[in-house]
C-alpha cells in the first residue's frame, strides 16, 4: 500500500495479517526502510522494493525506531541484501544490532528456543561500520528528503520516532501505541498504549506523545499498524489510558495473583473503551486481537511496579 508521499506500508507477516508493519519511503531514485520486522519478513520487504520500481542498490538507509525483535529482528539479514545501505539506530540500541546475542538470550529465556526460531528466525549481526548512531535530532538525508530522528522514550529507552516534514507524518514505532485496523469504526482509529517489558516509563511516554503532537503531524505511522489520522483525539486517548493502566497496576499490586488480576483488569479497560468507540466486536474477538498485547502490557506494568521508587 502506498500513499501520495511515496510511503509504502509493508505487512511483515509477523503473527497475523495487518499486525506488524515496515515502511518503505521512496524519493527520487533512492529509498529507505523504516523498521523491518523479523528475519522471516525479509523476502516481503525485498518484494515490496521491487514492486515500487526500486532495486536493492537504490536503498540508502534502514532506520529502526527501536530494537525489539518485531521491529528489528531482520535488520542484519535485510542489510545483507542492500549493498549500499547503512543502519540508523538509537545509540542505546546500536550495540544490540552489532552483537544481538543478548537480545536473543533475553527473548529466548521468555519464549524458548523453538518459538524464537519459528517466530523470529536467527539474528544476523550488523557490521559495526554500517551502523549510524542517531542522537536526538539526527537528520537522515534521503536524496534531499529529510527524515529526523527524535528521541522518544516511554515504551523503550532506546526509541526514536522518525519525523518526515515532506509528508507531515511521523513514524512512531511503539511510542504512540497500537492501532489495529480491525478496531476502526465511524469514529476513526482505536488506540492502545503498549508497555512491553522492560522499560515502561509513564512520565516519559506522556512527554514523548506531547513532543510528537507539537509537530502537528497530518498522519502517524505506528508499526502496529498502518497510517492513522485524528492525532489530537488519539493523543488524548493515549494520555487517558496510560494513567488508567498505571492506576490498574497500583490497584492490583497487592493481589495474591497480581498478573492474573492485571490481565483481567486490562481486558476490562480495553473492552469498555472499545465499546465506547463504537466497536461491535465480542469479548472473544477482543481477546483474539489484543490477548498478546494484554499479556505483554501486564508484564510491562509488573516490571514498572517492581522498579518504581517507594
Amino acid at each position: 500500500m502506498q500513499d501520495n508521499h511515496h510511503i509504502h506500508t509493508i505487512d511483515t507477516g509477523f503473527q497475523r495479517p495487518a499486525f506488524d508493519a515496515a515502511y518503505l519511503v521512496t524519493h527520487r531514485d533512492r529509498a529507505a526502510f523504516i523498521d523491518c520486522g523479523t528475519r522471516h519478513s525479509v523476502p516481503k520487504l525485498l518484494a515490496a522494493l521491487r514492486h515500487s520500481g526500486m532495486k536493492p542498490e537504490n536503498v540508502d538507509w534502514l532506520i529502526l525506531t527501536h530494537v525489539h525483535l518485531d521491529h528489528a529482528g531482520g535488520a542484519g539479514e535485510l542489510l545483507a541484501h542492500l549493498p549500499h545501505a547503512a543502519l540508523v539506530v538509537h545509540p542505546r540500541g546500536a550495540r544490540h544490532m552489532i552483537d544481538p546475542s543478548k537480545l536473543w538470550a533475553g527473548a529466548s529465556a521468555v519464549y524458548g528456543e523453538a518459538v524464537m526460531q519459528r517466530d523470529y528466525g536467527s539474528l544476523r549481526p550488523v557490521p559495526a561500520e554500517r551502523v549510524v548512531e542517531a542522537m536526538d535530532g539526527h537528520e537522515v538525508d534521503l536524496a534531499g528528503r529529510k527524515l529526523v530522528c527524535l528521541d522518544s522514550p516511554g515504551h523503550a529507552r532506546h526509541h526514536n520516532a522518525i519525523w518526515d516534514p515532506l509528508s507531515g507524518s511521523c513514524f512512531t514505532g511503539d511510542t504512540f501505541g497500537l492501532s489495529y485496523r480491525e478496531f476502526d469504526t465511524a469514529n476513526g482509529a482505536f488506540i492502545v498504549p503498549t508497555t512491553t517489558p522492560v522499560q515502561f516509563d509513564p512520565d516519559a511516554l506522556h512527554a514523548s506523545i506531547e513532543r510528537i503532537c507539537a509537530l502537528t503531524p497530518r498522519a502517524l505511522f505506528p508499526t502496529h499498524y498502518g497510517r492513522i489520522e485524528g492525532i489530537a483525539r488519539l493523543a488524548s486517548d493515549m494520555h487517558e489510558q496510560i494513567d488508567a493502566m498505571v492506576a490498574v497496576a497500583v490497584a492490583c499490586e497487592q493481589h495474591e495473583d497480581r498478573h492474573a488480576a492485571l490481565t483481567r483488569s486490562l481486558e476490562e479497560l480495553y473492552a469498555r473503551r472499545a465499546a465506547r468507540h463504537g466497536w461491535p466486536g465480542s469479548r472473544a474477538r477482543l481477546r483474539e486481537l489484543l490477548g498478546g498485547d494484554i499479556e505483554l502490557n501486564a508484564q510491562g506494568l509488573e516490571v514498572w511496579l517492581d522498579r518504581r521508587p517507594d
